[in-house]
């Protein structure tokens, strides 16, 4: 196992590791930084629950080997907030009652800010093909769209709905 120097910025702090660059990003997070709102579930990239953020896109960390962060910005759930306040995704999620189980909830949340980066006034229709492949299986699915909409709208500065 060769290990290399990887630096990138991780929520906000510039960040060097020296490690196998082969190691799944998800695996990283959650071993090496204790960052365990990231969630492994299907390990293939398919349900969302690995979602963070690279560079301003929503990623599946599960299907992303850390040697291809090099030079990177990366965003979890727990840099998604500052310490004094939640996000307003992650307050329109509480608020929406967006959650049941909580499971999949940071990988929602954080590919619900992908899209709002991209996208900061999503219409419903955008939001459900957002978020189209990231699996929930409590049913909390018209509750989510309802959170991400009011928290687009407060992210731009509008009132909230």
């Amino acid at each position: 196992m060769k290990e290399e120097s990887i630096q990138f910025t991780l929520n906000g702090k510039k960040t060097e590791i020296t490690i196998d660059p082969t190691l799944t990003l998800l695996w990283v997070l959650r071993d090496q930084f204790g960052l365990t709102g990231t969630k492994y579930s299907c390990g293939s990239g398919y349900c969302g629950a690995c979602t963070i953020i690279i560079n301003n896109e929503a990623v599946r960390s599960c299907a992303m080997k850390v040697g291809e962060i090099s030079g990177s910005e990366i965003i979890t759930i727990e840099g998604l907030s500052n310490k004094e306040k939640l996000h307003p995704l992650q307050k329109a999620f509480v608020e929406k009652d967006a959650l049941q189980c909580g499971f999949c909830t940071p990988g929602m949340i954080m590919n619900a800010y992908g899209l709002l980066l991209n996208n900061p006034e999503p219409t419903r229709e955008e939001i459900i093909e957002g978020m189209e492949d990231n699996l929930c299986r409590c049913g909390a699915h018209i509750r989510i769209i309802e959170a991400i909409q009011a928290a687009g709208q407060e992210m731009k500065g509008g009132k909230k709905s």
